[in-house]
């Protein structure tokens, strides 16, 4: 293969999900709040895990939090949360179903501020651009930011649980506010490095 042609990013491998994942969503900018919220919730419950073991659980998760709708996860009670951790469709970590929950709230009232949740990340961005970073290989891909950090910051002054700068930054590159793509990738934003 010459080096000028397009090439996937490596991460994805050949895990037919994860290519699928790969080509199909990450990266791709979101504007749904809903779909925010399941990848908010995901990444969370991705926090010292492999991102594969999530996607695997996906469907576990749509069922458990009905379907991402943050409005009905915000009103789960503590039963709800025990009834949780015997649910074989999640990670069963009591910490990671509270947050989910406790997130879910806080999301609620961040839309209530801003009119949607879109609104208030895109408002952390210069001119409220999405970013297309330049990487020429897997070396070259941050794992945070100025922007992850400050995001970060403010949500944990909220009350944000599991969402530090890098599991910010890695929401940031799901939803593709920040399109960290390998160059050679076919999925890299038409935008190219503005």
């Amino acid at each position: 293969m010459k080096e000028s042609e397009e090439k996937r990013c490596w991460w994805c491998g050949d895990d037919p999900l994860y290519v699928k994942y790969h080509d199909e969503e990450w990266g791709r900018y979101v504007t749904d709040d809903r779909k925010l919220f399941e990848f908010l919730t995901l990444e969370g419950a991705q926090a010292g895990l492999s991102w594969i073991t999530i996607l695997r659980k996906r469907e576990g998760y749509r069922e458990a939090f009905h379907d991402f709708d943050y409005r009905k996860v915000a009103s789960m009670t503590p039963e709800d949360e025990e009834r949780l951790r015997h649910f074989d469709g999640i990670v069963k970590n009591r910490r990671k179903i509270h947050s989910a929950i406790v997130n879910a709230q806080l999301f609620g009232d961040i839309v209530d501020e801003y009119g949607s949740f879109h609104d208030y990340i895109i408002s952390f961005f210069p001119g409220r651009q999405c970013i297309v970073n330049d990487i020429p290989d897997k070396e070259s891909v941050p794992v945070s930011s100025p922007i992850s950090d400050a995001i970060s910051k403010d949500m944990r002054s909220r009350g944000f649980k599991f969402f530090g700068t890098t599991i910010c930054y890695s929401f940031l590159q799901a939803t593709g506010f920040i399109d960290d793509h390998l160059n050679t990738c076919p999925s890299k934003s038409f935008l190219r490095f503005i």
